[in-house]
């Protein structure tokens, strides 16, 4: 076992009472709730924790209930028969309440000495901790201040042990300890101050960035596995743009998604506006409460390198839908050592990508076939985001917008059966369909509803 010792520091407490804040009961999930007054009852401490007290103080609805706890993972599980032990770097208890989740956590402690369990660390990260002891102690091993403030359900006040109420008042992003020091215990805690700063419009403090041009390397060494899952929460939380731009500010999208960084890096306006539409795009449905999927904000966000690539193969004289299938091959490569995206995404990534160069090719059988293929649709929205690529591609857009909305005779008979593609300057001309008269309904007459 290899241990690293760490300076205990004594926490000063700050205790909140109900009057002077705004959480509630009301907004807390039952599950937890139920979860919460179960572990006291058996005699226990148990708080409601982390971003769920955060985001109630800021008068948000948290997305998960976290709970932290002096019951050790098998107390826990012994308490409820719905609970399932998971982890092996970090144990946790999951109470399972239908679709609901409620994540237990023991207090998490500072060394051996007084604790049970066991840490370890190689070059200063930390690959297995389950090391049990107190709320003091757990509040000093948690990353930011505003995520180390803890809601006692015995008399509804909050417990901050390290400033995380003056933080939440200032908008500032802090973290606990020194910041070179807890980057490289875990090196995705640079992603989440950026994708933090960016949900919750706070300013990242200056000690807590300085680390970042040095340590950002170490963003290379992480699992793909679970930067796949924090780039999922940066990009379709409903705030993606901003965690974009707050990703280049802190010069840590080159670790993360390198192929868009340089392709970004060569100044190409039209692409930036398609990155910066896209992540728009994907923001404003996750307001609606719409579906969104990564295959195709991933998609948008390697399409540069992707183009250029092919460009670049087109004009070595490799054949068209060659150069495509190597360009797409190969930054799918490369992404996957970063981010693990999923094969179910990469696939429908790659159809995107495959499917641009044919939007030129308006031929009557290529026109049909295209709009047949299950991938028309995102590949047309996509299209629709090259529009600032230039005129011609903004007027492809256009045309198959129109295309789509006449009867397949209209569009059949204005379509040549082969030439050449739009780019050589002639692209069909469509003529609306004339309009349907509707049926007048027996008795009624114009107008009547």
């Amino acid at each position: 076992m290899n241990l690293q010792p760490r300076t205990v520091t004594t926490p000063a407490l700050r205790i909140v009472p109900r009057d002077q804040h705004i959480i509630s009961r009301r907004n807390i999930s039952k599950a937890a709730l139920r979860v919460l007054y179960r572990l006291n009852e058996a005699g226990y401490t148990a708080y409601l924790v982390g971003g769920a007290v955060r985001d109630l103080l800021l008068g948000t609805q948290p997305k998960d209930f976290d709970i932290a706890t002096s019951a050790t993972p098998d107390e826990v599980k012994k308490l409820f028969r719905n609970c399932r032990l998971i982890g092996r770097r970090f144990r946790l208890a999951h109470v399972v309440f239908g679709p609901e989740i409620i994540e237990v956590a023991t207090f998490r402690g500072l060394g051996e000495e007084d604790g049970e369990g066991d840490r370890h660390i190689v070059d200063g990260r930390i690959v297995r901790d389950n090391i049990w002891g107190s709320i003091e102690e757990d509040a000093v091993r948690r990353d930011f201040r505003i995520n180390a403030m803890y809601y006692d359900i015995s008399d509804f006040s909050v417990r901050d042990y390290v400033g995380g109420m003056q933080d939440l008042e200032d908008r500032v992003l802090r973290l606990i300890g020194d910041p070179e020091t807890r980057y490289r215990e875990d090196p995705v805690r640079m992603l989440r101050a950026a994708r933090l700063a960016a949900k919750l419009d706070l300013r990242i403090d200056d000690a807590a960035t300085a680390p970042f041009q040095a340590l950002g390397p170490l963003l290379t060494e992480a699992a793909p596995a679970r930067l796949f899952d924090e780039s999922l929460k940066m990009f379709l939380g409903g705030h993606g743009l901003k965690s974009f731009h707050m990703l280049e500010r802190c010069g840590l999208l080159t670790f993360l998604f390198p192929a868009t960084a340089r392709a970004l890096a060569r100044g190409d306006r039209a692409l930036r506006a398609l990155v910066e539409h896209g992540l728009e795009n994907t923001d404003a449905r996750v307001a609606e409460g719409k579906s969104v999927t990564p295959a195709f904000l991933f998609a948008v966000l390697l399409w540069g390198e992707v183009r250029d690539q092919a460009h670049l193969g087109i004009g070595q004289g490799v054949d068209d839908n060659e150069a495509w299938a190597r360009a797409t091959t190969r930054v799918m490569a490369e992404q996957c050592q970063r981010v693990a995206i999923p094969r179910r995404f990469t696939f429908t990534m790659e159809e995107i990508w495959l499917l641009q160069p044919r939007f030129e090719q308006l031929q009557r059988k290529r026109v049909f076939r295209l709009m047949a293929h299950p991938r028309f649709r995102a590949a047309f929205d996509f299209l629709l985001l090259r529009a600032d690529e230039s005129v011609a591609m903004d007027e492809l857009g256009q045309w198959w917008a129109h295309a789509q909305q006449l009867p397949q005779d209209v569009l059949a008979s204005a379509l040549p059966a082969s030439g050449g593609k739009s780019g050589d300057g002639a692209m069909p001309v469509v003529a609306s369909a004339p309009p349907r008269r509707r049926r007048r309904r027996s008795g009624s007459k114009p107008g009547s509803t």
